[in-house]
């Protein structure tokens, strides 16, 4: 059997495969609903082998969302609409997962297609939060810099989400500490100019998302699995003392393991919106070979990773536990299948497929 078709055991949950679907936002809900889309987008990604499909970013406010478009899980409701996707997921052999987030700065802003452009309250939006009153990039909406009694309640969001996602059926939580959203902002010195307790040095920087994880991972069961998605780096080598870097994801990789965080998935970017990034075929490995080494925790690979062979050896050459895929698995759901058989692997295709 390849690597990447190994079984996975993390804590009491089995994962069939290491090809996993990644978080991507499908900007479909309704008041934070999921829609038909969503069963069909998420469960066709099931049925197409992977062995652990993650529901997109969900907000754990109404104000925790990206746009009003996005998925949230605030209420019983939420919970509740969720679970025929898990059961469905479940139902084809593989895990689900939900990727809890707060938006941040981020927040409030319009589909892609829309125009990415701030949705006033005016237009249905909300006031973004943040951990400094700086905006994302010239024209974005100035978010309220955060009051300790708004940084309590985004750690108590948190947790009454995790508390939600147990209930809607989802098997494992990833904590969303990426891609310039808030917690990703108040670690990195670009977007956190705060002079108390949560800014300043890299401790204080760090202390509200590992608050965060602290009090997920208490409140989710002990024998189910806690992931975190990090950008490693803020892409902004020119700016060495003012920025986010390799090193401090290295730090902060270590003390979320120690907290209880199972596996470090590792992306990069999204502070600033003009950053050079090198984008090519596994341009991310790199971290998170770095932090698989550097902490011993698990990690998982995500970026340009489009082909069987490169996967098999990103795994192989213990670079990564697990390959988190995106938009290779927009364009073809059936990937997993396809690998198997350029891999020479034996997987079970559902019955219906049979003929295929």
């Amino acid at each position: 059997m390849s690597k990447l078709f190994s079984p996975l055991k993390i804590k009491s949950v089995e994962i069939k495969n290491r090809i996993w679907v990644s978080p991507m936002c499908q900007y479909s809900s309704r008041d934070g609903h999921p829609t038909d889309w969503h069963f069909v987008h998420l469960g066709s990604r099931a049925v197409g082998g992977a062995g652990l499909v993650v529901v997109e970013a969900t907000g754990v406010s109404p104000e925790a969302r990206i746009s009003p478009d996005d998925s949230g899980i605030w209420s019983e409701a939420h919970a509740a609409s969720f679970k025929p996707i898990t059961d469905f997921i479940k139902g084809q052999g593989a895990v689900a997962g939900i990727q809890l987030a707060h938006a941040g700065r981020k927040a409030s802003t319009a589909a892609p297609w829309v125009g990415d452009k701030y949705v006033t309250p005016a237009d249905g939006g909300w006031e973004p939060l943040a951990p400094s009153a700086l905006p994302f990039k010239p024209g974005a909406a100035v978010p309220r810099a955060m009051a300790r009694g708004d940084i309590q309640k985004a750690v108590a969001d948190f947790v009454a989400a995790a508390q939600r996602s147990l209930k809607a059926g989802f098997q494992l939580v990833e904590l969303h500490l990426a891609h310039g959203y808030l917690m990703h902002e108040f670690l990195s010195p670009i977007s956190n100019h705060r002079t108390d307790e949560y800014g300043g040095s890299l401790e204080n920087r760090m202390r509200f998302p590992l608050e965060v994880a602290a009090a997920v991972r208490k409140t989710w069961p002990t024998d189910l699995p806690l992931f975190a998605r990090i950008s490693a780096t803020d892409w902004a080598e020119d700016r060495p003392g003012e920025s986010w870097k390799p090193s401090d994801s290295v730090i902060l990789s270590r003390k979320l393991k120690d907290l209880g965080v199972d596996l470090i998935d590792c992306s990069s970017g999204g502070t600033l919106p003009d950053a050079k990034i090198p984008v090519g075929p596994g341009y991310q490995v790199p971290f998170a070979e770095l932090i698989r080494k550097e902490t011993g925790v698990l990690t998982a690979a995500v970026g340009m990773i489009t082909e069987a062979h490169q996967a098999e050896a990103i795994l192989a050459e213990g670079k990564a536990d697990a390959i988190f895929m995106a938009r290779e698995l927009l364009r073809d759901p059936y990937w997993p299948h396809h690998a198997a058989r350029i891999l020479g692997d034996k997987t079970a295709r559902p019955k219906q497929y049979g003929r295929s």
